[in-house]
């Protein structure tokens, strides 16, 4: 990558002041790429076919059937990754969801299907593997109305999105199409399937952290089920480190014919340096790392213009999220009877759901990111700002402390990148200490992080010395 002038001249001096710290070589895992291997474009395919028997998998469709609608689609989910593992503890979390607006024209069952991989060193931290099981038909639109940019059934009902063919129907209107012929192959039984193959897959391991394979319902009602989940998580104190959403990533031609098996768009948020875009920038490098045939699009903003996904309510609630998605959708058939298999790729399913299995056991298997703030002072005081200072006025000087076992920890690495640059640009090595000062650096010029490296030499999330904005004072004046 070419470097900006003012981090060239950054790292020149960091090479005259820090030869000593050269960067740790980027290896893969033997482990992780056994993991690729057995992932079974065969088993996904299979999934789908299973899903798309079920007709539709609305939420608010008939629960009581046995072998059509959403309860019977629930119910064979959580069966299925029951029999993967007796490791994994597959489970309902069930919510009862009241009568509001006319997506939820009546009280409503919901349940979300989550399958855990307890940690052996690290239980309590999450690494979350998402999608969603429902599907949505909204009925006859006319010729040439598809559901695209502004359209997906994420929006809240009345929110009046353009060309939105739900914003104009009448709660008769979902009433009706509640029991529609509604397969959901693309949307969303890619990403189910990509989430129940992974659980298959890694349940198989041992990872360091908990692993969670988790399938929400009620997306197509306005992001119900994750966003009673996130809140949940929140309000117990969960620690989730990261959610890896998976939201229509079945097609590899778009609508209007352009072609495309080797890239896939990860969506963060527009705030810099958010937990969330460093989550999607990790995505990139680890997706790349084992996949280089796979090109991974970071897209800071936090969904498609004017959509959503179950990776929004987490960022709510403080986690680092983000929506795996293909850049190929196909609009026409998204809520309607005509997303089936027969409509999308299972190879570019399978190659999707790889990219989340290399990131997701490599979070897993690695350290927690250090801390870079400092503890809380006894009686509070000042608002805490990063632990990153002008060392002898000219230097940049960084520290950091663990977050979590110092055991496994082999060392730590500072990135640095240009503030206009998108992506960490430099990276040292400077092994297992909490302080490092960059000679003739300023810290006025460039953004700076730090990550943990384990000893296995997995990599953490990186941890960004972000400083809070300067907050507004009133001034007194004397009249």
């Amino acid at each position: 990558m070419k470097l900006s002038r003012s981090l060239a001249a950054i790292v020149v001096s960091i090479g005259l002041t820090a030869g000593s710290s050269p960067a740790e070589d980027k290896g893969v895992n033997p482990k992780i790429q056994e993991m690729m291997g057995q992932v079974s474009e065969a088993r996904i395919k299979a999934i789908l076919e299973k899903l798309e028997s079920f007709g539709t998998r609305n939420t608010m469709s008939n629960a009581d059937d046995p072998v059509h609608g959403v309860g019977a689609a629930r119910t064979w989910i959580l069966n299925e990754m029951k029999s993967y593992n007796p490791k994994l503890e597959v489970r309902f979390e069930k919510f009862r969801v009241k009568k509001q607006g006319q997506r939820i024209f009546k009280d409503v069952d919901l349940y979300n299907v989550i399958a855990t991989l307890p940690g052996k060193k690290m239980p309590e931290t999450a690494v979350v593997v998402s999608a969603h099981y429902d599907s949505l038909n909204l009925g006859n639109r006319p010729a040439g109305v598809a559901v695209g940019p502004g359209t997906d059934a994420g929006v809240p009902a009345g929110s009046g999105a353009p060309g939105n063919p739900a914003a104009n129907m009448t709660l008769a209107d979902f009433e009706k199409n509640a029991e529609l012929p509604a397969p959901g192959v693309c949307d969303d039984g890619s990403g189910t399937a990509a989430v129940m193959e992974l659980a298959r897959v890694m349940s198989q391991y041992e990872f360091d952290k908990t692993l969670m394979f988790v399938s929400f319902a009620g997306e197509e009602q306005g992001l119900i089920g994750s966003s009673l989940q996130a809140a949940k998580a929140r309000k117990e104190g969960q620690v989730i480190e990261v959610v890896l959403n998976n939201d229509i990533i079945g097609t590899d031609v778009a609508g209007n014919g352009r072609t495309g098996n080797g890239s896939v768009s990860v969506y963060s948020d527009e705030t810099m340096d958010s937990v969330s875009q460093q989550l999607s920038r990790y995505v990139r490098e680890i997706g790349e790392r084992y996949l280089p045939s796979m090109k991974i699009n970071t897209v800071f903003m936090g969904d498609r213009l004017g959509r959503g996904g179950d990776h929004t309510p987490f960022q709510w609630e403080g986690f680092a999220a983000v929506r795996v998605s293909t850049p190929n959708e196909i609009y026409a058939n998204q809520h309607r009877a005509t997303d089936t298999l027969a409509n999308m790729s299972v190879p570019y399913t399978a190659k999707v759901a790889m990219v989340n299995l290399v990131v997701a056991a490599s979070l897993a298997l690695g350290p927690k990111p250090p801390a870079v703030m400092p503890l809380p002072r006894a009686g509070g005081g000042r608002r805490p700002t990063p632990m990153i200072a002008r060392g002898s006025g000219y230097d940049a000087v960084l520290r950091w402390r663990a977050a979590g076992p110092e055991d496994d920890i082999k060392g730590y690495a500072i990135v640095m990148r240009a503030t206009t640059s998108p992506y960490w640009e430099q990276e040292i090595y400077v092994g297992k200490v909490n302080t490092y000062t960059l000679k003739g650096v300023s810290i006025d010029d460039a953004k700076f992080g730090v990550k943990s490296i384990g000893n296995n030499g997995a990599e953490s999330l990186v941890t960004s010395y972000a400083y809070p904005p300067r907050q507004k004072v009133e001034i007194e004046t004397v009249q």
